[in-house]
């Protein structure tokens, strides 16, 4: 079952937004999250508010839990532009353009071999992460 959600008329531009979204895209929401909060990007702050959002409609509207849940498609479109003009030199003017955008997130539920697909990766890489632990301790 697809989950909608949207952010419309967001100051900010469509291309910088769309640097946060293309890491984000496909992947469980659980992931998207930790990728979100630990990107140094500013445009990722509402990307991340946006996703939660959709989260929030999955688990109270439809009834889905979060664990099952990948973004199945996330795209930042341009919104209207506001038009302001700067002085320069000769008493001309040069135009300023404050972009806007508009971004649109479809959740979507895993299928059942794809969710323990990832949950067997994850174990993979708690596994190794405690292997290296281990290794480490050795060391010293």
């Amino acid at each position: 079952m697809e989950v909608h959600a949207k952010a419309r008329y967001l100051r900010m531009s469509p291309r910088k937004v769309r640097l946060i979204i293309d890491v984000v895209r496909g992947i469980p929401v659980t992931q998207a999250r930790i990728q979100l909060k630990h990107l140094k990007k500013h445009a990722a702050i509402p990307v991340l508010k946006l996703v939660e959002s959709a989260i929030a409609n999955a688990k109270h509207n439809f009834g889905l839990s979060e664990d099952s849940l990948y973004i199945k498609t996330i795209m930042a479109d341009g919104g209207p532009v506001l038009h302001r003009w700067r002085a320069r030199a000769f008493g001309r003017a040069a135009p300023i353009r404050k972009r806007t955008t508009h971004i649109t997130v479809v959740l979507d539920e895993m299928a059942e071999k794809e969710s323990k697909a990832i949950k067997t990766a994850e174990n993979k890489i708690k596994i190794r992460k405690a292997s290296v632990k281990e290794q480490v301790k050795k060391e010293n």
